[in-house]
């Protein structure tokens, strides 16, 4: 999608990136959206990534710098020789030593395969190839875990745009297509069984590009690029998905507009029997699958809410449609009214605590979206052009990839369903101390546990506006903390009349001689202001004063996203001790001169 000539004046950066991606612009103007992308994040979060490649790797390091700046990320780079990909993960260079990677990209495809079966081998010979194949990968994977211990991403294969054999090549064991598939489902069950390794599914990319393109042998022969040059972008934004998600970048909101966006038609004007929608003509199938897609994203975590100028009767209407699929109950929010759309999604954003930046918007209707994106800034407005489009245009925006995937993902929506209900409740009560009360809540406070280390290691990476430190941790970082007898470390569960909050917060903390370093503090933004901060705060004092140490020292290092607990620590009691010039401050406590704070809440240890 080329952007019109006035609209790249104005933003280039943010245009080239929606799907369809324009990679003129992002292979011939990255200079310029790198540079404009800094100057409307001037605080970006700081990664460096090691690209271990079996092939050329500039243009990928590139394009996949420009994708994560779009996301907030700065990422600089390690890249591998030319082909040196796996003597650089198995012998190590004084360089990749030094430069402590946080993240590993293993950039190979099927030009990479040192052995591929003969017609004149037997079946047995060919899974001797093959796990040979595989051991070679393997054996590097381990390699770089135990030496890094950061996340690693690897591609899985691709195929050659031509077939020796025909059709025979994809089932005959000696087919090069049938190795390749088998070679990338043993891929798989690895990732199925590591933590912190995750698949590039490099496959799918070149077939949604188009096989015979994406493998175009000029670039191989001229270049050594894996693919052509225009499909790098490509290959570059399913990369950034997987890195965003992995340091709590995705979206977690899907906002849609009801007419022509969820049904054909005009609900207020053609009534609900004359709205398209269910199998009795193409139209309504379409809009039937779209809202099959959307219901689907409710099951890994994602919540949906309606904004949309309607009547709130004619919307329920609509949304009760016999051969609908997305019923009321399916969103968390439904603003059906008159008012301007980006009043409902500010409103929406404020009643489920969620940053503006959290939400995709889905509006056919391009003025709207403009006057979105314009008023809210951080939403993303994808074009939706085509009821038939739909799907694919939010599947291939990447706003929602999956790295993890919890209890509590599956549940969200009647989390905040029970959200709602407390927030009915407490209308109802002029004393918020009576509200709090009336919940009957009960908090779980423990040293981490085994059940909770999945859940715990995402909070650290999906929590940005409750985080003193944003300190990022994999499941080892975490299971690392609960085995170190120098750490203390805390969850707390909360529970009420409404329902199972979940795991909402977390503590870790480093004891150095007398004093305790908290390195770690977030809270989910869902539970805020209902004493569960006062319930891990007497915990972690209790605690401390239990292995005889003196002294609490809290640190608030300034984001974009966490003004909102810069004074956490004030207001906790801590006195100030330091601040530097970037704001990074520097709390201290006495733990004997400690009032508990009792919070509404029964506290179970």
């Amino acid at each position: 999608m080329s952007a019109h000539s006035d609209n790249e004046a104005k933003e280039p950066a943010m245009d080239c990136f929606h799907y369809p991606l324009d990679t003129e612009q992002l292979l011939r103007k990255k200079r310029r959206i790198r540079r404009e992308l800094l100057a409307q994040n001037p605080h970006p979060l700081h990664k460096k990534i090691a690209i271990l490649g079996g092939s050329t790797t500039n243009e990928v390091a590139d394009q996949l710098g420009l994708f994560l700046l779009n996301y907030g990320i700065e990422a600089e780079f390690y890249q591998s020789e030319y082909g040196q990909y796996w003597q650089d993960a198995m012998f190590g260079t004084p360089e990749l030593d030094e430069f402590k990677p946080d993240v590993i990209y293993i950039h190979t495809n099927w030009r990479n395969v040192e052995h591929f079966p003969t017609t004149a081998d037997t079946p047995a010979q060919v899974d001797e190839l093959l796990e040979a194949e595989y051991t070679r990968f393997e054996t590097m994977w381990k390699a770089l875990a135990q030496k890094f211990g950061c996340p690693v991403i690897q591609n899985n294969f691709d195929r050659p745009n031509y077939r020796l054999m025909g059709n025979r090549d994809v089932w005959d064991v000696r087919g090069r297509t049938n190795f390749l598939s088998r070679l990338n489902q043993k891929f798989y069950a690895y990732a199925c069984a590591h933590e912190d390794f995750y698949i590039n599914d490099l496959d799918y990319l070149a077939s949604d590009y188009g096989l015979t393109a994406w493998g175009d042998a000029f670039f191989w022969h001229m270049y050594k690029y894996a693919m052509c040059l225009d499909a790098i972008p490509s290959l570059a934004n399913s990369l950034a998905n997987i890195i965003k998600s992995l340091y709590g970048r995705n979206k977690k909101a899907l906002v849609l507009d009801l007419d022509n966006t969820l049904w054909g038609g005009v609900v207020g004007d053609d009534g609900v029997d004359g709205i398209a929608v269910g199998p009795e003509v193409p139209e309504g199938q379409v809009y039937a699958e779209f809202q099959s897609y959307c219901k689907a994203l409710k099951s890994i975590g994602v919540v949906l809410a309606v904004d949309s100028k309607n009547d709130e009767e004619n919307a329920l209407a609509g949304l009760n449609h016999p051969d609908g699929v997305l019923r009321p109950d399916d969103f968390v929010a439904i603003k059906a009214n008159w008012d301007p759309k980006d009043q409902n999604l500010k409103a929406i954003a404020d009643e489920l605590n969620l940053g503006a930046d959290s939400f995709v918007f889905a509006d056919d209707n391009p003025a709207e979206r403009a006057i979105v994106a314009a008023q809210v800034p951080g939403v993303e407005t994808p074009v939706l052009d085509g009821a038939e489009n739909y799907i694919k245009t939010l599947d291939h925006g990447g706003y929602f990839e999956v790295t993890t995937l919890s209890g509590e993902d599956l549940k969200k929506t009647e989390l905040y369903h029970a959200n709602a209900q407390r927030r009915r409740a407490q209308a109802a009560f002029a004393d918020y101390g009576a509200y709090l009360d009336s919940l009957e809540m009960t908090a779980t406070i423990r040293g981490f546990e085994p059940l909770y280390i999945q859940r715990i290691a995402q909070l650290t990476n999906k929590s940005n506006q409750f985080n003193l430190t944003t300190l990022r941790c994999s499941e080892d970082d975490i299971r690392g903390m609960a085995e170190n007898p120098a750490w203390l470390c805390l969850y707390g569960k909360l529970v009420d009349k409404f329902g199972d909050n979940g795991v909402v917060t977390v503590v870790a903390g480093q004891s150095e001689g007398e004093t305790l370093h908290l390195r770690l503090w977030l809270m989910s933004c869902r539970v805020l202001k209902r004493g569960m901060e006062d319930a891990m705060m007497d915990a972690v004092v209790a605690d401390a004063a239990a292995r005889g140490l003196k002294t609490i020292r809290g640190y608030y290092y300034p984001t974009a996203k966490n003004g909102m607990v810069k004074e956490f620590y004030a207001g906790m009691g801590f006195a100030k001790v330091d601040e530097d010039a970037d704001g990074n401050t520097t709390w201290e406590l006495s733990v004997e001169g400690y009032s508990p704070r009792h919070p509404h809440m029964q506290i179970q240890r």
